[in-house]
């Protein structure tokens, strides 16, 4: 089954590294225009070049703003709509690990989290809508990851903010389902991402980083840690054509590793 994007427009948050990257690649081998947003400009140039390498034909451009910033998140749409036109497929991808005993979470750390995780979110699909209602036809996913659906202890401000976004995810598609718009979300496990490289860097504790992974995949049922291509192959799926019969579901995407389905 080949799965395409020609003509259409894909916008993905925090696109420059790990899972967001992998899509902007993904999105573009098939054949979109991608545009993404992230906040450092040497990365966002990386991916916007591999992404020119993977569709020659298509149009690709970063914006580099921090989406937790509210005044950002409109230019950075209207950049994007500028450079690859009406964005058909939003990915909200942007967000980081936060996950803390409860009584050390100060009001910033609540504050900054939401206006990443669930705001942003919410306000790129307010931009983005009205033209897929329009055209009859668009896809939103949300990347979330397992505690959206199964919190455990010290696992807040993300926890909170990502169950807002599975929400979200349900009211929005059925909202605006017999548009042609469907909504769906990712709930992630455990992926080689930079997030985990950094955490390596700070914390050590295993010989290498591949060590450090490996130790890390143990815990997981299927016995390893997820490539990033793995997600970007199930997102190609949800935004392409052959998904013209879901949305409203939180996938899970996490080798087994979430305790409900």
């Amino acid at each position: 089954m080949e799965l395409r994007l020609d003509g259409r427009t894909a916008l993905i948050t925090g696109g420059s590294r790990g899972l967001g990257r992998a899509m902007a690649e993904t999105f573009a081998a098939a054949g979109a225009s991608v545009a993404v947003i992230a906040r450092d400009q040497a990365p966002i140039d990386e991916t916007i070049t591999a992404c020119r390498d993977a569709n020659p034909g298509g149009t690709h451009h970063g914006v580099a703003a921090d989406l937790a910033d509210p005044a950002l998140v409109t230019g950075a749409h209207e950049a994007a709509v500028a450079a690859i036109g009406p964005i058909d497929i939003l990915v909200n991808n942007a967000g980081t690990s936060a996950a803390l005993p409860f009584l050390e979470i100060d009001q910033d750390a609540w504050e900054t989290d939401f206006q990443l995780k669930f705001f942003a979110a919410a306000r790129l699909c307010r931009l983005c809508i009205p033209h897929m209602r329009s055209q009859g036809w668009g896809r939103i996913l949300n990347t979330l990851n397992a505690s959206a659906k199964a919190a455990g202890p010290r696992s807040c401000p993300t926890a909170a903010s990502r169950a807002a976004g599975m929400a979200m995810t349900k009211a929005l598609a059925g909202e605006f389902a017999a548009d042609g718009v469907l909504v769906n979300a990712l709930n992630t496990g455990l992926f080689v991402t930079h997030q985990w490289q950094t955490r390596f860097d700070r914390e050590g504790g295993a010989p290498d980083f591949d060590a450090y992974m490996d130790a890390m995949g143990a815990r997981v049922p299927i016995k390893r840690i997820g490539d990033p291509s793995e997600f970007a192959n199930l997102a190609l799926f949800l935004a392409s054509d052959r998904a013209s019969y879901l949305t409203g579901a939180a996938i899970n995407i996490d080798g087994g590793l979430g305790p409900v389905v």
